[in-house]
């Protein structure tokens, strides 16, 4: 086997946007060089959202200036609104990442809008784009397998937005299992009625291990022939609006898991963990990833 698998390391915006210390720009951009030395070719390394409602994201425009761009890297900065877009377009970011919740509830507490507003958005966004270039655009449908307040996430539900967004032309869809409830054979099935509904974009999934299900459900949707997949090295992460939600995959756990059945990654497991132990001493806690725990096999 040799078929390769593409991470998109998000640790610096999703990894650090949940945790209570606040890191300072060099240390973000150190996080980062240390992720791109590791393997990282698309990171997720700023969000464009207000830093008065999530304080750890202050800075964006200053990293963006503090990573120049360079050949195989793609930064991709996070955006929820068209003042996120404009704002990612001007930084140079090669990626714009839209995020659209599937319900109506996390949609109201975490962006303000309801999904109809969310989508109109986005196509805007779509529109502007095409009139004007810009980033690479992508969207992530949040909470697209259950939301902490509106309950279960139907399958038309999160269909109904992936053809849309299809027929926006929206290259990349992801579909968010933001609070870690997914279990890896409604993933199977999700994974393929988005595909039949937008057949033309390519799909990725982020998944969170809430309730230790997130390296199953990744299992599950490379199974089913997804080859684009989110990561957090060290496992951080969370989501500050919803409840309980815990850390990513770990990106060494996922990247030792596929390169041990044949899968090419590109990263280096060993600076991978050497990153997320890194990381550990500066937050004042160990490493969720299982990998930066126990060590790789057989060691180095």
């Amino acid at each position: 086997m040799s078929r390769r698998v593409e991470i998109v390391e998000v640790g610096p915006r999703d990894g650090l946007q949940n945790e209570s210390a606040i890191l300072e720009v060099d240390q973000k951009l150190a996080f980062i060089d240390r992720l791109r030395r590791a393997g990282a070719r698309r990171i997720e390394v700023v969000s464009f959202v207000n830093p008065r409602r999530v304080p750890q994201m202050a800075g964006a425009e200053e990293i963006m200036a503090g990573l120049p761009a360079a050949e195989g890297l793609s930064r991709i900065g996070l955006v929820l609104n068209m003042k996120g877009w404009e704002r990612a377009a001007a930084a140079g970011c090669e990626e714009a990442n839209v995020v659209v919740c599937a319900t109506d509830g996390f949609g109201v507490r975490n962006q303000g809008a309801s999904v109809a507003e969310q989508m109109a958005t986005l196509a805007a966004i779509a529109e502007r784009r095409a009139a004007e270039g810009g980033p690479a655009l992508s969207v992530t449908f949040s909470v697209a397998f259950g939301c902490p307040f509106d309950g279960e996430v139907s399958e038309d539900q999160v269909v109904a937005l992936a053809r849309e967004a299809g027929a926006l032309g929206v290259p990349e869809i992801a579909i968010a299992d933001t609070i870690g409830v997914a279990d890896p054979w409604t993933v199977r099935r999700r994974i393929s009625a988005v595909r039949a509904a937008a057949p033309e974009a390519r799909l990725r999934v982020h998944f969170h291990d809430t309730r230790n299900t997130g390296l199953a459900n990744a299992y599950a949707a490379v199974e089913a022939g997804v080859q684009v997949l989110d990561a957090s090295c060290g496992g951080l992460g969370g989501c500050p609006f919803a409840p309980n939600a815990t850390g990513n995959i770990g990106t060494e756990d996922l990247v030792y898991m596929l390169e041990r059945a044949g899968f090419e990654t590109g990263y280096d497991l060993g600076r991978l963990i050497e990153t997320a132990q890194w990381m550990a001493e500066i937050l004042g806690k160990p490493p969720a990833a299982s990998v930066s725990r126990a060590g790789s096999f057989p060691n180095a």
